[in-house]
């Protein structure tokens, strides 16, 4: 039987205190990441957002994102992710960067706790699951989010985006020949 071999691939920071920095990471079959086409165009759409949110994000992978987010002046981001490799490698990309902290845990059983709110959520799970639309569903029910809350979505195309909240407007979206991006603000009240 022949041994899974993974790429090592580094990604580099493109905004904020952290611009340029390297990171490590594993590049697996359910581990994509944010390209930095997406990256920049999600936080030019987060550009008035970002300073001194709360920050989570559910699928880390690569943790791309929510350092960028620290970078950029999110005040404290957490990133789950279960994947015991690829959290070793958001451990030592994250280390010594004050407010981010990363815990392995599988993101649908910490969103089933009733929760504190965040200013801005991550959803970006491996694309042939069912995560994505059991976490928005965890989100509203278990108190993640907030009127004003912002939910960012990346998904595959082949897949639909089914039972979005009434309450959670489009605020943005685009796409390229493989995937969509979302951007939803929860309506205040």
């Amino acid at each position: 039987m022949k041994k899974k071999s993974y790429k090592k691939k580094r990604i580099r920071i493109i905004g904020g205190f952290l611009k340029k920095k390297l990171l490590q990471v594993k590049e697996t079959l359910n581990n994509r990441p944010t390209t930095n086409k997406k990256r920049e165009t999600l936080f030019e759409w987060l550009r008035d957002s970002i300073k001194n949110s709360n920050c989570l994000d559910c699928f880390a992978g690569t943790g791309a994102l929510g350092i960028e987010a620290i970078s950029r002046g999110a005040n404290k981001v957490l990133l789950l992710e279960n994947n015991k490799m690829i959290i070793s490698y958001i451990y030592k990309n994250i280390f010594n960067i004050p407010n981010i902290s990363a815990i392995k845990i599988d993101a649908l059983k910490w969103l089933k706790k009733k929760g504190i709110p965040y200013d801005i959520i991550f959803l970006d799970p491996p694309f042939k699951s069912n995560l994505l639309q059991k976490a928005i569903s965890l989100l509203e029910k278990n108190n993640w989010i907030k009127p004003s809350s912002i939910v960012y979505i990346e998904k595959s195309k082949k897949y639909n985006l089914v039972n979005i909240p009434k309450s959670w407007i489009l605020k943005k979206n685009t796409k390229n020949k493989n995937n969509e991006y979302f951007l939803y603000i929860k309506k205040k009240i």
